[in-house]
C-alpha cells in the first residue's frame, strides 16, 4: 500500500541549497530511493511504500542539518549520507560529515564516512590505535590530523612520525647522498600530509627544535618516548620483531597510531607481516583498539572502492583454490577389505 509524507521547509535559502543548481541534489536523492519524490514551492511530497518512505524522510532530514550547519551539498556528500543511513546506524550522518578537527586557510579536515568518524574517536579513547584498511581510506592522514590537534592543544610536546624503510631493508647507507636524501623518498607522504596541516614555513622550524620529527622505523630503537604522538605507518612492512620493538617504545603521556593495509605486504618471501600477528598477539589487552576500515570508507575515486572490493574477491577465490583437498584413505592400503564395486 502506498503512503504519502510530506516535509515543509519554510527557510526558501535551504530549500535552494537542497535542490542544488538545476536540481542536481534532488535528482540524486530521487535515484537513491524508491519511493516518488516531487516538489512544490516550499513543500517535499513523498510518496511510496512506509519504509521507502521513512528512509527518504530521513536523508532529506539530515540533508537539511547539514545545510543549516553551513554544509555545502555535493553529490559526494549526498551518497555518503545515503550510505550511512541504509547501514542503519545510530550515528547521524550530519554529526558525522560536520566533526572537525583541524581547520587551515579555510580547508577543514574531518571525517568522511562513519568507519573515519569511529576510527577518529577511537583515537581519542584509546592509548594505542590500530588503524588497519585499504588505499584511500584515510588511515594515516586523519591520524596525522588528530597528532596535529594535540600539539595545538598542548596535550602532547611532540609529534613522531615514522615508517619501515623496507625497499632498502633499513641499510640506508648504501644509498647515495646525505641522511635527509637517503630517508626522503620513504618519508616523502609523511610531509606532504604535514604541508596540508601547518604552515610550511614553521615545518622546518618545529623539526629543528624536535617539536616534530620524522624518521624511519631502525632509528626508534632503544628509545623511550614520553608526552609523544607517535604514528607507524606502513606497519604491513614491519616483523613482528620490529612490531615488538616499535610498540615497547611507548612512554609516558604518549599515545601511538599505528596504520597499514595487510593487502600490501612488500617484505621478501616468507617474511611475517608484524601487522598481521600483532592482532592475535594483543588481543584482549587494555586500552588497544582495532579499527577495521573497509572499502566504504574509501575517499578517493568511487573506482578505487570497487577496485579494493575486486581484488579482495579475487584474494578469497585463490585462498579457496590452495586449501589442501582431504584425501579419501585407501582402505585396501591400510589393509582392509576393499570396497565391492556395484
Amino acid at each position: 500500500m502506498r503512503a504519502i509524507s510530506k516535509i515543509t521547509v519554510p527557510d526558501p535559502h535551504v530549500m535552494v541549497r537542497l535542490l542544488g543548481a538545476g536540481d542536481e541534489i534532488l535528482k540524486l536523492v530521487e535515484r537513491s530511493v524508491h519511493s516518488d519524490v516531487h516538489v512544490r514551492g516550499n513543500e517535499i511530497t513523498i510518496t511510496g511504500a512506509a519504509a521507502d518512505n521513512a528512509l527518504a524522510e530521513r536523508i532529506f532530514g539530515e540533508l537539511i542539518e547539514l545545510v543549516r550547519k553551513g554544509e555545502t551539498l555535493t553529490p559526494d556528500n549526498v551518497r555518503r549520507t545515503v550510505g550511512m543511513l541504509e547501514q542503519n546506524t545510530t550515528e547521524r550522518p550530519a554529526e558525522v560529515l560536520t566533526l572537525n578537527i583541524l581547520s587551515r586557510r579555510g580547508r577543514t579536515i574531518r571525517p568522511k564516512t562513519l568507519g573515519q568518524k569511529r576510527y577518529v574517536d577511537s583515537i581519542d579513547q584509546h592509548t594505542i590505535v590500530f588503524g588497519i584498511g585499504p588505499a584511500g581510506t584515510g588511515k594515516t592522514y586523519l591520524a596525522m590530523a588528530k597528532a596535529v590537534q594535540a600539539l595545538q592543544a598542548k596535550q602532547v610536546n611532540r609529534i613522531i612520525l615514522t615508517r619501515p624503510a623496507v625497499e632498502a631493508g633499513e641499510r640506508l647507507g648504501f644509498l647515495p647522498g646525505t641522511l635527509y636524501d637517503k630517508i626522503d623518498p620513504y618519508l616523502r607522504p609523511l610531509y606532504d600530509a604535514l604541508h596540508d596541516m601547518l604552515d610550511p614555513e614553521s615545518i622546518p622550524k618545529l623539526m629543528a627544535a624536535g617539536t616534530i620529527e620524522v624518521a624511519p622505523l631502525a632509528y626508534m630503537r632503544g628509545r623511550t618516548l614520553n608526552d609523544a604522538f607517535i604514528i607507524l605507518d606502513e606497519a604491513q612492512n614491519t616483523t613482528p620483531e620490529q612490531m615488538k620493538m616499535f610498540l615497547t617504545r611507548l612512554g609516558f603521556g604518549s599515545r601511538i597510531v599505528v596504520t597499514g593495509d595487510v593487502t600490501q605486504i612488500d617484505l621478501p618471501g616468507g617474511t611475517r607481516s608484524g601487522l598481521r600477528v600483532v592482532r592475535e598477539i594483543l588481543d584482549g589487552v587494555e586500552d588497544v583498539h582495532f579499527a577495521q576500515l573497509g572499502s566504504a570508507d574509501v575517499v578517493r575515486h568511487r573506482l578505487v572502492s570497487e577496485i579494493v572490493d575486486a581484488y579482495a574477491r579475487w584474494d578469497e577465490a585463490q585462498e579457496a583454490q590452495q586449501q589442501p583437498v582431504r584425501a579419501v584413505p585407501d582402505r585396501a592400503a591400510q589393509g582392509g577389505r576393499p570396497g565391492r564395486r556395484r
